[in-house]
């Protein structure tokens, strides 16, 4: 195990002295590619963002260059390697700002974000960028006019923001949607979904800030990269807050998700804390907030759906017969190519969390047999599944906690508790709760007469 600093610099010629532990390994970020060109598709953003009549601010690049410090660590650090407990990580960062007192003013609150998403120990420090770099956002030219779009959304390729798509479209908002272009399968499902939804929405200016962020394998020497990224949903925030302070004072940045899987409540006693994803979770969410105001960013995140499931956010769906005709391309499974070792195609594989979420939603909304997504397993009746291998493990996790809440009910309120604090969600536990039985109840209606047993 090895503690790590990701140190960001702006080119060789930043020289500023950073000091450091004797047991840190230290790894510099190359923040600039050339002579002034930043990398790691930061510039791009925001020259995409320029040609839309956006201009982000100066805190708004800060925290777009904070997600790169974040992501390079999250996904270039390997939990297996560099931790005592195969999951715990030990990583610094010091990153280059543009306002040196606004940043390490929310420094704790930022540290506590992050802790909280990954599972990690994390300590952020700040300096100013070299004078070379000291402004980097673009001023809207005097003569333009005030961009159009009137709110931002994540637009992820999965089937909820789709509906947050469709309802902000339907409710005659201008939404900026908000990608950030990962693996192949998920760029691949974000480009046929926006496509389509621009030639079905021919009258609205709506459009999208589509970026791609990666590093290279070996970026700290001697490491293994790691594939959980749990960290990816603070890159996609900062992508979103980034755009969001172009558009002006107050704008709401709408993180679209179901309230079952905004509180992932562990199915199991073997999935607690940070082994289950924390993405959307109320706590996450609140801390997002809290950081944004200690920056002085005049904005807000929101998760419109806190309190539906999955099956109600697709019946309530503002434009259901669209819905009905894209929901298929959209992608939820978690892996989509692991059926590529025995000659499937990217697809839904039908048995891990997210498409057993999918399936019994769009079978609560629609009825069963009409959802035409393909699924590697197509019947989960057809055989006994598993729960040694990888198709039934999930089903029999929710098998347990259906079982567990049907006996007792009551649970759900105590549960709800399990994945992380709640603390000022005080007046909305009974619906936090009530939306945590509705969605496992719709899984169940899935589950029904599912087999499983250990092989």
């Amino acid at each position: 195990m090895k503690r790590h600093l990701i140190a960001g610099r702006f080119g060789p010629g930043d020289r500023t002295a950073i000091p450091h532990a004797a047991d840190e390994q230290v790894t510099r970020l190359e923040l600039v590619a050339g002579e002034k060109s930043l990398d790691h598709g930061i510039g791009g953003a925001l020259t995409s963002l320029k040609d839309l009549g956006v201009f982000p601010s100066e805190v708004g690049v800060d925290l777009l260059i904070v997600a790169a410090h974040v992501h390079a660590a999250d996904t270039r650090i390997s939990r297996a390697e560099q931790s005592q407990d195969s999951w715990t990580r030990e990583i610094r960062l010091v990153v280059p700002v543009s306002d040196l007192s606004r940043w390490s003013a929310a420094a704790q609150t930022l540290t506590r974000t992050l802790d909280f998403l990954t599972g990690d120990r994390w300590s952020v420090g700040f300096r100013l960028r070299p004078k070379k770099f000291a402004s980097i956002a673009m001023s809207a030219p005097p003569s333009l006019l005030p961009p159009s779009f009137d709110t931002v959304s994540l637009f992820s390729g999965g089937l909820d923001s789709l509906i947050g798509a469709i309802d902000l479209l339907e409710a005659g908002h201008t939404p900026l949607l908000i990608s950030h272009a990962g693996e192949g399968a998920t760029s691949d499902a974000q480009n046929e979904l926006f496509a389509k939804l621009k030639k079905h929405y021919k009258s609205s200016s709506f459009d999208r800030l589509r970026v791609w962020m990666a590093f290279n394998d070996g970026l700290v020497k001697g490491v293994s990269s790691e594939s959980t990224t749990r960290g990816r949903s603070f890159l996609f925030f900062a992508l979103g807050v980034f755009a969001g302070t172009g558009l002006g004072a107050g704008f709401a940045l709408r993180v679209p998700e179901n309230g079952l899987i905004a509180l992932n409540v562990p199915l199991d006693p073997l999935r607690l804390g940070s082994n289950s994803t924390r993405t959307t979770h109320p706590f996450y969410m609140a801390r997002w907030n809290d950081l944004l105001i200690e920056l002085g960013i005049d904005g807000r995140v929101e998760n419109p759906y806190w309190d539906k499931t999955k099956g109600e956010m697709a019946a309530a769906c503002a434009n259901g017969p669209l819905l009905r005709k894209l929901a298929a391309d959209s992608l939820s499974c978690s892996s989509p190519s692991k059926g590529r070792w025995k000659g499937h195609g990217i697809e839904h594989c039908g048995y891990c969390l997210p498409c057993l979420i999918r399936r019994a939603a769009l079978d609560a909304a629609w009825g069963v047999g009409r959802d035409t997504t393909t699924y590697s397993v197509s019947d989960l009746r057809a055989q006994v599944l598993d729960t040694r291998e990888s198709v039934g493990e999930q089903v029999r996790s929710f098998q347990f906690a259906i079982e567990r809440l049907r006996g007792r009910p009551e649970l759900a309120r105590l549960l709800i508790h399990k994945q992380g604090s709640l603390t000022g969600e005080a007046g909305r536990y009974d619906q936090l709760a009530d939306v945590y039985r509705r969605g496992l109840n719709e899984v169940a209606q899935l589950l029904n007469g599912v087999e499983t047993r250990p092989s």
